[in-house]
């Protein structure tokens, strides 16, 4: 497989330098234009296309990108030696010949750049916007220019190959169907987001756990209210679910306060009967210290207008009564003690299955605004944390499942979730979640 993508590359390599200095060719004999014109549409056209084996369109669009980028590098380095050398073969006697030499490689390496480049910045999930923007802006500085093109070729053709290969795993177990559990998924959303049909708060895994058989619904509940109101709206939820599938039960995969939140649930409001399992992820079963100081050192007109400000956007995205600031309290660690005081344990009377999953970062640096500023002050107060939660806090249930950070990167409360689809190094989030519904569907729930 591997030879094969080197001749494929080989060979658009030879098409771009051949279309780049074909300008000599086609001043001796016009009927080079005949292998000119296929060449370079083959080359902007195909090139990449049919090299992978995936079904995905954005994937070919992305790796046709990153090969064109690919052989534009070296290509126009050769090139630019190249026509040194020329000058000072042709200079000054035709200094002219030499300019339109010069214009006509760099109108065809114009089009073959802007053409990859286009490509991987509409197509690509791993190139974030920071590395976008640098991306254009060293495009004018030069060496700069170089090292971030290689970079954004790197990153691109990893993507591809990363996701052809969970494209070839999923064709090989979907027979098997390993995520089809008995009673369907019920995914549940932590504070200040909502469940969007274009802007999934779960990122890929929705879809990776339905390639695999999975049903999943949604809480669909308020973003920012107190964990007895979004109780309330979880619970209507999860009767609408049974009357909508004729299942009896539902499994819960819940992250950060919507985990309290189906605690609550649970305990207080009867769901109990109708929950089969119950899977916490990175929420803060013991609360948040830094929380309480917080809320007690901020003064109330401040903090009555960051909330008000917050209600007022939370409105928009379509919570009709949101009270961010009640949300706020119901995360910290006084507030949360005596929760835990007052839940009872109906989990364990109905033989509900209990687990939790935690996370943590490995530096400042392993997330952007506002994690990588709330990771120093968590860290103060409470030590090792995922950006909001510390590791303390976590634990819950029969199972507890914490994933430890490899290098420096470590795992964020938002990469557990893949809200950012990053590919975190040496941690593949859809297949963690594939897994941990494949272990609910073979323990018979």
């Amino acid at each position: 497989m591997k030879k094969i993508h080197i001749l494929f590359y080989a060979l658009y390599l030879i098409l771009c330098t051949f279309c780049a200095l074909s300008l000599p060719l086609l001043q001796e004999n016009i009927n080079y234009l005949y292998l000119l014109i296929p060449s370079f549409l083959v080359l902007n056209l195909f090139a990449g296309m049919f090299s992978i084996k995936t079904e995905s369109f954005r994937l070919r669009i992305c790796h046709h990108g990153a090969i064109l980028l690919a052989v534009f590098l070296p290509s126009a380095c050769f090139s630019v030696i190249h026509h040194i050398i020329q000058a000072f073969l042709m200079f000054p006697e035709d200094w002219k010949g030499w300019l339109w030499r010069a214009l006509f490689t760099f109108g065809i390496y114009f089009v073959i750049f802007w053409n990859g480049i286009i490509c991987v910045y509409l197509t690509s999930v791993q190139l974030g916007v920071k590395q976008r923007v640098i991306g254009l802006i060293c495009g004018m500085i030069p060496i700069a220019n170089l090292f971030c093109l290689v970079k954004i070729i790197r990153t691109t053709l990893r993507e591809v190959d990363f996701e052809v290969k969970k494209e070839e795993i999923n064709r090989a177990r979907a027979q098997d169907r390993v995520c089809a559990t008995k009673y369907p998924i019920l995914l549940v959303h932590g504070v200040c987001f909502r469940d969007y049909k274009y802007l999934n708060y779960w990122g890929r895994i929705p879809k990776e756990l339905e390639r695999n058989g999975a049903k999943i619904f949604y809480g669909n509940h308020h973003s920012a209210s107190s964990i007895a109101f979004c109780a309330e709206e979880l619970s209507a939820r999860i009767k609408e679910i049974l009357a909508e599938t004729g299942a009896e039960k539902v499994n819960i995969i819940a992250h950060s306060k919507g985990g309290l939140d189906c605690r609550y649930a649970i305990s207080k409001l009867g769901m109990a009967p109708y929950v089969a399992s119950f899977t916490t992820i990175n929420s803060p079963h013991k609360g948040c210290h830094y929380a309480d100081t917080l809320l007690t050192v901020i003064p109330n007109h401040v903090k009555n207008k960051v909330a008000g400000t917050y209600n007022k956007a939370l409105r928009r995205l379509g919570d009709i009564d949101p009270d961010f600031l009640t949300a706020m309290c119901n995360l910290t660690a006084t507030f949360c003690e005596k929760l835990a005081v007052e839940l009872d344990d109906a989990e364990e009377k109905h033989g509900i299955y209990r687990q939790s999953v935690g996370s943590i970062m490995g530096s400042a640096k392993s997330a952007g605004f506002p994690l990588n500023y709330f990771y120093m002050v968590v860290s103060d107060f409470e030590g090792p944390n995922d950006g909001l939660v510390s590791e303390g806090s976590f634990e819950f249930g029969e199972k507890f499942t914490f994933l430890r950070p490899k290098g420096k990167m470590g795992i964020s409360h938002m990469d557990v979730i893949d809200l950012t689809k990053k590919d975190v190094p040496d941690f593949d989030v859809r297949e963690f979640y594939v897994e941990l519904v494949s272990d609910l569907k073979s323990r018979g729930f």
